[in-house]
């Protein structure tokens, strides 16, 4: 299935971030954690329909997973070469997908035009969270989805003293501006979605710990309007 080509009008977002020696690192690493992966995602997009905007699509691997009964996906990344990547592995796809450049918070695309949106480790490198989510919030319909997978805090006092450390300091010089210890469940909630079926998971589940280990699998939904 071919990738379409983005429009015009979205040229303006095209280098809104620009990490080129972290897209080359992730590029190689992410294709190496396919083995972890690849299950998580098929979680994270099993039984998806319609029209789906996944936000931070990085190089792309979501992709294959995405089932039949999506009719499109259009996936946002800012980073310049982790698009390219992903506009290669779109002509893979069994759906039609778009890739266009643009910020989680500016998402170049109408309101409340897609039935589901899906976040996969982008909340973490997003500059302001809230204004991201207002965005998901103000582009999936009334009663649609976020399926959502994430960093998020650890539940012991000292892995969190780890994940404030090296947030405040190297972590995000060193990975792409990504935060580990972020409140994903919290931020949701914040934004107004309804918290559906959620678990905590350890990535990968055997080995050493670190900041990045502790991650949330799960789904939201925007209210329907008379739930508002």
């Amino acid at each position: 299935m071919a990738a379409r080509i983005p429009t015009p009008g979205r040229k303006a977002a095209r280098d809104a971030v620009h990490h080129p020696l972290f897209a080359r690192f992730y590029a190689r690493t992410s294709l190496k954690a396919e083995r972890v992966m690849g299950p998580i995602r098929t979680e994270l997009l099993a039984g998806l329909t319609g029209r789906v905007l996944e936000v931070g699509a990085g190089n792309g691997l979501n992709f294959g997973y995405y089932p039949r009964s999506v009719s499109e996906v259009v996936a946002i990344e800012p980073e310049r070469e982790l698009r390219q990547l992903a506009v290669e592995a779109a002509q893979r796809a069994d759906v039609p997908v778009d890739v266009a450049p643009g910020t989680a918070e500016a998402l170049p695309v109408k309101s409340e035009g897609y039935d589901a949106v899906v976040l996969s480790i982008v909340l973490c490198s997003v500059r302001d969270v809230p204004r991201a989510l207002a965005e998901v919030r103000r582009v999936v319909r009334p009663g649609g989805e976020v399926r959502f997978f994430e960093h998020g805090r650890a539940p012991g006092r000292g892995m969190r003293a780890v994940q404030s450390a090296v947030d405040a300091t190297v972590w995000p010089l060193l990975f792409g501006g990504c935060r580990t210890g972020n409140d994903t469940l919290g931020a949701l909630r914040e934004a107004g979605f309804e918290l559906g079926a959620y678990r905590s998971l350890l990535v990968p589940e055997h080995g050493p710990r670190v900041p990045t280990s502790y991650c949330v699998l799960g789904t939201a939904r925007r209210p329907e309007l008379s739930d508002e």
